[in-house]
């Protein structure tokens, strides 16, 4: 099975993550960040890969430290759970509406991490999520599951439906790229030899 636990604890946070890459978009998510715990509910539920996640952190300063501690171990179980990745499709992209928002996302599990993020959000807060976290969440998500990531906002007027639908088209490219491909059963995606 391609999961992976991973725990990280610092100063200002202590996460623990279990994943499930052939999951069936199972998540219990307690992130102590409301609105996080709604995105990768998200996330979960349109990758399909399931996700168990406690997170304490230093909210009482703000929610940036656990948005972004989590999205760390995220991406560190995600690379765990893909090991050498062997037998994957690697690239996956989605366009995904909502209601006004129509969100592109292009990816690619090659070992480099890169975030191109091309969304502006209207509102400065959804309830009380700062919205400058969302870049600050893929931002350490790429980083840490080596993932060049390709974000852009086509159009949106609502700031919740433009954060759900970056989620949930990030989900759907992600679920497209780790599957795996019956054609290159046992072989690495990349003329290289190796991700």
């Amino acid at each position: 099975m391609r999961n992976a636990k991973v725990s990280r604890k610092t100063a200002e946070t202590d996460v623990t993550i279990n994943i499930n890459l052939d999951g069936t978009g199972l998540c219990q998510s307690d992130s102590g960040v409301p609105f996080l715990d709604h995105m990768l509910d998200q996330l979960a539920a349109h990758s399909l890969i399931d996700i168990s996640l406690s997170a304490t952190g230093d909210n009482f300063i703000d929610d940036h430290h656990t948005v972004e501690d989590v999205a760390i171990v995220l991406g560190m179980a995600i690379a765990r759970a893909l090991g050498d990745k062997q037998g994957i499709y690697r690239y996956g992209h989605y366009l995904l509406p909502m209601d006004d928002a129509l969100i592109r996302v292009a990816l690619d599990l090659s070992g480099r991490p890169f975030l191109s993020w091309s969304v502006d959000v209207p509102a400065a807060r959804i309830g009380t999520f700062d919205t400058e976290l969302l870049r600050e969440f893929f931002q350490s998500f790429s980083t840490h599951s080596g993932m060049a990531l390709h974000v852009d906002k086509i159009r949106g007027l609502n700031s919740h439906h433009i954060a759900e639908a970056t989620f949930k088209a990030v989900a759907r490219a992600l679920r497209m790229a780790v599957e795996p491909d019956a054609r290159r059963a046992g072989m690495i995606p990349s003329t290289k030899g190796n991700l």
